[in-house]
Parts: structure tokens; sequence; C-alpha cells
């Protein structure tokens, strides 16, 4: 009898750090956009391949729309290790390297196939781990698409951008590709653009054809150019110490769940973006301006001076790279 209460009191006790263990571990992913965009879709399927893939060790807690912190708040917060993963656009890690600054350069990539070769180049990977120093490690690139020029007044060429106030996301490249036109930059954070196109504090922004559709950029600003000029993408992020910290198996099954999610939200992206395109296109009251060859050239030559400023802050070999990709239709390497 006494040996059976023993063995009873040590199964007790074993149990209880099973019973403890039981509960899966949280892993925060905050993002800024809603669950029906790329993003947000992109980041559901990413919980839902880890829950099947990692069982109920792990289960991946997403704050979407802003509702935990801002892009720039949650990289600071994966390099404090706060929090597990974000997917900030690229523009926003200027506090922590220059180097995707040439994701920002005008004019750089004329399509998302150009934009795939670089990012899936030697170079382009190597850029995931630019921040490797600081606690951020890169996973890989979420698309969101090329960026198009709209504004509350016809234009055609960067001479009519004179004196106009664009809307922009807060990066140095990006104010300097409007100034060199004469027009006037005007930072403004995601959450309040809506009501700063509405309320005329801005003339004019760019964006992608899923966000100028979403958002409805459109009905305050129905002169749109097929511009292409510039990227929207994201860049999903860890702390570099919390990847590091998970075992090999776990840390190949999470890789493998988000570049699965990846695929889908690119996939995702692309398809949005084409069908917004369409439906602006057919839109009654909406202007489309499509740049000629020679036109497309007058606006790149106008920015190309931009490229020169910015070569040795972001690395020549880097700069070269993304231009080989988009000229010579190639990988970068």
């Amino acid at each position: 009898m006494k040996t059976q209460f023993l063995l009873a009191i040590l199964f007790a006790m074993l149990m209880v750090p099973l019973t403890l263990s039981a509960a899966p571990r949280q892993l925060i992913f905050s993002h800024v956009v809603g669950p029906d965009t790329p993003k947000g879709k992109m980041a559901l399927m990413f919980k839902s391949l880890v829950k099947e893939k990692l069982g109920d060790r792990y289960e991946v807690v997403i704050y979407d729309k802003a509702s935990l912190m801002s892009d720039v708040e949650a990289v600071d917060a994966i390099a404090a290790g706060q929090i597990q993963f974000a997917a900030p656009a690229l523009s926003k890690f200027v506090k922590h390297t220059s180097k995707l600054k040439v994701f920002d350069l005008p004019f750089m990539f004329p399509d998302m196939a150009a934009v795939s070769r670089f990012q899936n180049s030697f170079t382009g990977q190597m850029l995931l781990n630019s921040m490797a120093d600081q606690g951020i490690r890169g996973l890989g690139y979420l698309h969101n698409g090329l960026k198009q020029l709209s504004a509350n007044r016809p234009f055609e060429t960067p001479d009519d951008l004179a004196g106009l106030r664009f809307r922009i996301i807060n990066s140095d490249v990006l104010f300097d590709q409007f100034q060199i036109v004469n027009a006037k930059p005007v930072p403004i954070p995601w959450p309040e653009t809506y009501e700063a196109i509405k309320n005329d504090r801005v003339d004019g922004q760019e964006n992608t054809w899923s966000n100028i559709y979403t958002s409805q950029f459109y009905k305050f600003q129905p002169y749109i150019m097929e511009s292409n000029h510039g990227l929207l993408d994201y860049m999903v992020i860890t702390n570099q110490h919390f990847w590091a910290s998970l075992d090999e198996h776990d840390r190949r099954l999470m890789q493998y769940s988000l570049n699965m999610a990846l695929e889908y939200g690119n996939a995702v992206a692309a398809a949005k973006s084409l069908n917004d395109r369409v439906d602006l296109r057919n839109m009654r009251g909406v202007t489309i301006i499509t740049p000629s060859p020679a036109e497309k050239l007058q606006w790149r030559d106008a920015m190309k001076p931009i490229w020169r400023k910015y070569e040795t802050v972001i690395g020549k070999s880097i700069v070269e790279a993304a231009r080989a990709a988009s000229v010579n239709q190639v990988a970068a390497q």
C-alpha cells in the first residue's frame, strides 16, 4: 500500500510540470492593417500553419489595425524582444539601417518581377540580415505593389506637381523625391491619411492600386497616374535572440510556415492590385493618366539624381544589384 501511495504521489508531482507546459507559448504578431488585406491574410495564414505544423506548443496572437502599436513602434519592440513578429513597410527601418532605402529610390524597379528578382537575389537576401546586430532579423518580403501618383487636379509632367502638397511616409528619400520636382512633401501617418486627403490637407499622394481603391482616395483625388514610380513592400521581422532560441526543428517549421504564408500573401496582393486597377479604370469620375514611354522617361530623368545622392548612403553595390535585377532581367548577385 505504501509503495502504491508513493507511486501515486510521484505520478502527481510529474504531472504538474506537464500540465503547466501544456499551455502554448504565445507569439505576438503586430501589424497596422485589417484582416482582409494581403498582409492581414498572410498573418492569419501564418497563424494557421504554425498551429498545424507545431501543434499546441505555440499560439500566434495577431494584433491588427495598429491596435497594439504603430509600425515604427513595432520595429523597436522587435529589437527589444517585446514582441515576436511584425511586418512594417520597408521605409520604416531608417532608424536602424540605410541599406533598405534602395527600395524607396524612384523608378528603380520597372515591375514587380524585377522587385522579386532583386529580393530573391544574394543581395536581397543579405538585406534581411542587415539589422541583425540590433536584434532585428528579417524573415521574408511581402508585396503590396508599385505606387501610383494621385492628385485632386489634372497633371501630366513633373512640372505640374510644383507647389502641390503630397502625403508621404516619413522617409528622406521620399521627401527628396517630391522636393526635386518642387512639390511639398507632407509626412502623415497611415491612420490619418484618409482624413488628410478628405479635408484637403494635401493635394496628392502616392500609393498602390489596392490602397487607393480600398481606402477610397479616388473620391477626393480622382486623377491617378499609372506611374509605377515606387515600391510599397514590407519585411516580416522577428527578434534575433528569440529566433536563435528556437530549437532547429521548430525554427525550420516556423520558417516553412512563414514562407508558405508569404507566398499566399503575395499572390493575394498581385490579384488584388490587378483587380483594383481594372475597377478604378472603369469607375466614372476617375481619370487614369497613362504616360507614354517618352513621358515616363521624362519623369524618371527628373528623379534620377536621387539615385546618385543616396548611392553612397545605401551602398553602391546594393544599388548596382537592384539595377541589374531591373535592367538585365536576371537575379542580382
